[in-house]
């Protein structure tokens, strides 16, 4: 340790100079700025929160413990429920992240890994105007369009996998001609295959941005000892990137959850829990707010702010742990 001799001629320890930082009037005003938008997206949640919980207590009062377990939706008889709305929107969910996140994985790593440099361009601009398209027109691309082309495929898939209980659809006979391929419409797999084509480019474009993140060096180093470029993707690139996968395929569950105008032009709403994802009938908590809001007493308004309650919960934890996800990944905290 240096000694300096202080100024009654004792010895003194040198001390680390203290470095005053002076922040120009544009500094403060931003710092002010993103301060002020960071609390005011929290109060607003917050308060969207209250309110619900407000506007939904006198139905959870009523329902009780029963509200969470129970099937049908009757409010003004006092029998209402969100088991069956709450399932359905939890399968639809997962139907379109198993087939969104794959599509995005692969998607993400063509961009990055493989699109020449003009058609990576192309492609970006193409995600990104996916990303952007209104839920209305994919709702009414699903009605009109994919159901007749699924309803082979959903037939598939029960004829020769309906072993497996979920993909049985009681009401066909695969060894009947004339049984009648209606009762594949308007199903869970359908909506789910419709939220799916809305989640794939927000999932994708997440993953694009954290793959392009991996660091030069060792994907250089990879392929200097002799890796492959899909070796290289495996063991630099998609472990760098692992928080951009979780936290792309997070968000995107969040919106799956939330999606409204799609499943409700797409689905069928049935007030029962229906476990063949295959079969006509389901329904979702965001499609039964659009299908009662417009007609319902103010109980049954009750009930509904306090199914939307739900939502907003889940939702909320799942986007949250997102976050939390793509913070603690490398990715995360490089940028």
């Amino acid at each position: 340790m240096t000694l300096r001799t202080a100024d009654n001629g004792g010895p003194q320890p040198d001390l680390p100079r203290r470095v005053r930082v002076r922040r120009g009037p544009s500094d403060i005003s931003f710092r002010v700025l993103t301060h002020a938008g960071g609390v005011a997206v929290l109060a607003l949640m917050t308060l969207v929160g209250l309110f619900l919980g407000i506007r939904g207590t006198e139905a959870i009062v009523v329902a009780g413990p029963s509200f969470l377990t129970e099937q049908a939706w009757e409010p003004n008889s006092r029998r209402f429920g969100v088991a069956a709305v709450l399932f359905g929107t939890i399968t639809i969910a997962l139907i379109a992240i198993a087939v969104a996140l794959p599509l995005a994985l692969g998607t993400a790593t063509y961009i990055c890994e493989y699109a020449p440099v003009r058609l990576r361009r192309l492609l970006v601009g193409v995600v990104d105007l996916m990303a952007a398209i209104p839920s209305v027109v994919y709702g009414l691309w699903g009605m009109f369009w994919l159901e007749g082309q699924m309803i082979p495929v959903a037939q598939f898939i029960s004829t020769y996998f309906g072993w497996i209980p979920i993909l049985r659809v009681s009401q066909f006979d695969p060894n009947d001609p004339l049984a009648s391929p209606t009762v594949f419409t308007a199903s869970a797999f359908i909506a789910g295959l419709v939220v799916a084509m809305m989640v794939a480019p927000i999932a994708a474009s997440i993953m694009r941005e954290v793959f392009a993140q991996a660091p030069i060096g060792e994907r250089e180093g990879a392929l200097a000892l002799g890796s492959s470029k899909w070796g290289m993707i495996r063991s630099v690139v998609y472990p760098f990137g692992l928080g951009g996968i979780v936290g792309g395929t997070m968000l995107g569950l969040g919106r799956a959850l939330g999606e409204t105008v799609a499943v409700y032009l797409v689905i069928s709403p049935i007030f029962a829990i229906n476990w063949q994802v295959l079969a006509t009938g389901t329904n979702s908590i965001s499609a039964l707010i659009a299908l009662r809001y417009g007609e319902a007493t103010p109980f049954e308004l009750s009930g509904l702010m306090a199914a939307g309650l739900v939502l907003f919960a889940i939702t909320m934890v799942i986007n949250f742990g997102a976050g939390f996800v793509m913070q603690r990944s490398r990715s995360g905290a490089a940028s």
